[in-house]
């Protein structure tokens, strides 16, 4: 009997460090910032130095590239050529994705040049929750995208031609919905957060550089954690789904083109295979750097600790935010056109 109570004495820290590391990862809480020590300005090594820089580029370019594709689909929303259906949801990632890169990219760095304590309660409340509710908007728009990429290119004479009739108008309700249901779901994270120089030890208490959190553990806490990541699961499998749904119909349609015209012509791609590869493009981007970072994260926590791994893993979950916006210009010929023809405006 008294071992059997040792036993069971010896599970209950392990159950509750268990429980609340998967609240932690949740909330993006487990990586850059959980490790890291405040910065003492007086002793920032060249290392620091850096990191702080790499952060300033990555949130800098990041945020310049957002910040032209969003001006240029509302300038020609007003003055240009009418915008596809698709163009809100593309619209609709740059603004989330520069909130990620700004409500993130600049604390961070702060904090990473010995600039703490800048924040008080409700500072460091609003910065975190508005910061979750990006990163989950930013995973429900692309979401949004493969999906109705696959259904725009999905044959004519299949089951859901239906769908694909009525799909635009299903965007930006759809947008709504993902906002009314992450503002509502992240809510909960609002009591947890306050200023390092309000912070107290009652049960335990993390340091984030420029905020500070306490959490309780409870079987609630599990509960909700495995209620609210279920949403975020099921748009990564929807991600890979619609990607592998997406490669099959550029194949089929690849053979189907090659037979008609034989391998001794050229074929120019339509203009909608080329925006199903974009979106492909930031579907497989997406999955891979949220892949990368979820493991990297894993094995942070119960393999060998490194703060480089830590700094990684934050660099890694910033990536599609600050490169998304380069590959649309890159590669959808769209809003070429709608630059040339705000530029032609300009110059009349």
């Amino acid at each position: 009997r008294n071992g059997d109570c040792t036993e069971y004495d010896n599970f209950l820290p392990d159950l509750r460090k268990y429980l609340l590391l998967l609240f932690l990862n949740k909330y993006g809480l487990t990586d850059f910032d959980y490790y890291i020590s405040p910065i003492n300005k007086k002793r920032m090594i060249s290392n620091d130095m850096a990191l702080g820089f790499l952060f300033v580029f990555q949130t800098g370019f990041g945020a310049l590239g957002n910040s032209f594709l969003l001006g240029l689909y509302i300038i020609t929303f007003f003055i240009g050529p009418k915008l596809r259906p698709i163009d809100l949801l593309l619209t609709h990632l740059a603004f989330v994705n520069e909130l990620v890169l700004l409500l993130k990219g600049i604390p961070q760095t702060m904090a990473i040049f010995g600039l703490t304590n800048f924040l008080d309660d409700v500072g460091c409340k609003l910065l975190f929750y508005l910061h979750r509710v990006a990163r989950d908007l930013s995973l429900c728009t692309t979401c949004l995208l493969s999906s109705f990429q696959a259904i725009t290119i999905s044959p004519s004479t299949s089951q859901w031609v239906k769908l694909k009739v009525r799909a635009p108008k299903y965007l930006f309700p759809f947008c709504l919905l993902c906002w009314t249901f992450h503002l509502l779901a992240n809510w909960v994270i609002l009591e947890y957060f306050k200023s390092p120089k309000g912070s107290n030890n009652i049960t335990e208490s993390h340091d984030y550089i420029y905020c500070a959190a306490t959490f309780p553990v409870s079987f609630y806490i599990a509960l909700y954690v495995f209620i609210i990541s279920l949403p975020d699961a099921f748009c990564v499998g929807i991600m890979m789904g619609t990607s592998a749904y997406m490669i099959f119909v550029l194949y089929k349609h690849h053979q189907r083109v090659q037979y008609i015209h034989g391998n001794s012509l050229t074929t120019k791609s339509s203009p909608e295979s080329r925006a199903t590869h974009t979106i492909l493009l930031l579907a497989i981007l997406f999955v891979s750097f949220y892949s990368m970072n979820s493991l990297l994260g894993l094995y942070i926590h119960y393999g060998k600790y490194s703060s480089w791994l830590v700094h990684i893993s934050a660099f890694l979950a910033a990536c599609f935010p600050a490169c998304s916006s380069f590959v649309l210009m890159v590669s959808d010929s769209h809003i070429h056109k709608y630059y040339l023809g705000f530029w032609k405006k300009i110059m009349r």
